[in-house]
């Protein structure tokens, strides 16, 4: 496979462009040029055309999804919880110049409502700030419920259904009545990652595990609450694209056969909401491997694998699929493996006609996951190989 070199003056020259800008002193690195199948055949539909739209996007991972125990109300300052950084204005455009055309916004709520689930204003306004920030600037925003996961909230099991339904749709009528006259650039996704937090299946779906069958039963049921709040809604909520995930989103959740799309009025306006970090041992696992092979090797096997039950299943019928997370965290510098993992996964699945999201939690120097693309503070990309890669090879309009 041929490689094109990123040098010191072209890195410079992107920065001075204001496409990408240094955060360290960069390394010489190599973004590969990649000989795949042709594209697969995609339907003809304006739900895959959107879906073209939406192109590569970004996370703004660990703003406001973060959350503490015992702090409730506006806490705004919750938003610098994890990653210290107050999202800017200039770091909107930042994401936007170096290229990506999504922007996902986790957004956690469980301790910013009261008794009855009635979102505090401040907090409501300062994501409302952020969002058109992005939709300003054409992105493409995916708005979520991301760490609300508990019986005091949401837990897919059938005593905790009264709760959890009510949680569901309380919410979510106050985001759809809030953002209703926003239109189709705006997504919302029902949950993020639905499972039985703190079992042994937490992350594995055992089809034959009657706990397992329960959460998935229930996960389909809140997805149908979801789905029939936001229709109910009014405005552009009418028809408005809606994601929904399967068992903690995975995609063998979403495959599985206890999976089933909610019913909804709308022609084909539900996407199917799956998270990858695939293969396990590079891209997420504690102590794993920092070395990616590029060719027809098994990690490679194993994105094609999966990407393509998604696309048979769900693409070659002409239900979209959006991989609203996925990335390689740094494991000390392999920063060459991550290049030509983020190529291979995003033209992987830009040739099936799936758009990707990288997964940035804005850690970049800790021990924790560091996944962070983007120095929030001074708008500058740590990585700037890893965006191009992602960038040019994602899916494009």
């Amino acid at each position: 496979m041929k490689r094109r070199i990123i040098s010191l003056a072209c890195a410079l020259a992107l920065m001075l462009a204001g496409a990408f800008a240094l955060a360290e002193a960069p390394e010489e690195i190599a973004v590969p040029e990649l000989e795949l199948p042709a594209p697969r055949e995609v339907p003809d539909n304006a739900a895959m055309a959107f879906l073209r739209r939406m192109g590569v996007g970004w996370n703004l991972g660990n703003a406001f999804d973060a959350w503490r125990d015992g702090v409730s109300g506006d806490a705004l300052e919750l938003e610098t919880y994890w990653c210290g950084v107050r999202t800017t204005e200039a770091l909107i455009e930042a994401v936007r110049e170096a290229g990506f055309s999504t922007l996902r916004v986790p957004v956690s709520w469980h301790n910013h409502v009261d008794a009855d689930f009635n979102i505090s204003a401040a907090w409501l306004d300062r994501v409302q700030q952020v969002v058109d920030w992005a939709i300003d600037r054409d992105f493409v925003v995916i708005l979520d419920i991301h760490h609300d996961e508990g019986a005091d909230f949401y837990y897919p099991s059938e005593a905790c259904m009264e709760t959890s339904l009510r949680y569901i749709r309380r919410v979510w009528e106050q985001l759809a009545e809030r953002f209703a006259d926003y239109d189709e650039r705006l997504i919302f996704e029902g949950m993020n990652e639905p499972r039985q937090k703190g079992t042994d299946w937490e992350w594995w779906l055992d089809e034959g595990n009657p706990d397992c069958r329960e959460a998935a039963d229930c996960i389909n049921r809140l997805n149908q609450c979801f789905v029939d709040t936001v229709r109910a809604a009014g405005g552009h909520n009418a028809d408005r694209y809606l994601m929904v995930p399967g068992y903690d989103a995975a995609p063998r959740g979403a495959l599985s056969d206890l999976f089933a799309l909610p019913e909804d009025p709308a022609d084909n306006r539900l996407i199917v909401s799956v998270h990858a970090y695939t293969p396990y041992a590079f891209a997420l696992k504690e102590g794993g491997s920092s070395r990616f092979f590029l060719g027809a090797g098994p990690q490679s096997r194993e994105i094609s694998a999966f990407m393509d039950e998604l696309y048979e299943r769900y693409i070659a019928e002409g239900i979209p699929v959006v991989i609203g997370e996925f990335g390689a965290r740094d494991r000390d510098g392999n920063t060459q493996a991550r290049v030509d993992y983020a190529a291979f996964f995003a033209a992987s699945a830009s040739s099936r006609g799936i758009p990707c999201c990288w997964w940035d939690n804005g850690n970049h120097s800790g021990e924790y996951e560091r996944f962070a693309l983007l120095d929030r503070a001074a708008c500058a990309w740590y990585y700037p190989g890893i965006v191009e890669a992602l960038v040019r090879y994602g899916v494009r309009g």
